[in-house]
């Protein structure tokens, strides 16, 4: 594959998807932004999810306090320091919690595969589109509130 910054008559992954005007490539263009930010919006839902798991199993054992707490912590008899390690126990989500991580991490996995695929053309315009797009989805998912 080479540089290039075609337009019209340009092929992406199957026979189907063929550029036959400027409308059509612009487009794809678009359609390309759209697919990057849906990969970061996967992303963003991955990591949402896996907090929402971990409130729950906090909220289901009141004894936690949601923080690791192995550390040195000062001893009261003396000036030493004694290691406290917490009964916290791992969280481990059930079968159903599993799957629906796993399929986050699927669609994850293909739609950054089709990504990958699309930049492997290496057509200048689609290149930017994608950067465009996890620029964009960056920016709009991983906003963080405070």
């Amino acid at each position: 594959m080479l540089w290039n910054w075609n337009t019209v008559d340009s092929c992406f992954i199957s026979e189907s998807w063929h550029i036959r005007s400027n409308g059509i490539f612009a487009a794809s263009c678009l359609g390309v932004i759209l697919l990057v930010m849906s990969l970061e919006f996967l992303r963003r839902m991955a990591k949402v999810y896996d907090n929402h798991l971990h409130r729950q199993h906090q909220l289901a054992d009141p004894g936690q306090n949601g923080i690791e707490s192995k550390g040195l912590l000062p001893s009261r008899s003396s000036g030493e320091a004694t290691l406290a390690i917490s009964n916290q126990q791992p969280f481990r989500p059930n079968v159903k919690q599993q799957a629906a991580r796993a399929t986050l991490h699927m669609l994850q996995f293909a739609v950054a595969y089709f990504v990958m695929l699309l930049a492997m053309y290496y057509n200048g315009f689609i290149l930017v589109s994608i950067c465009i797009g996890a620029w964009f989805g960056w920016f709009v998912f991983s906003w963080k509130s405070v």
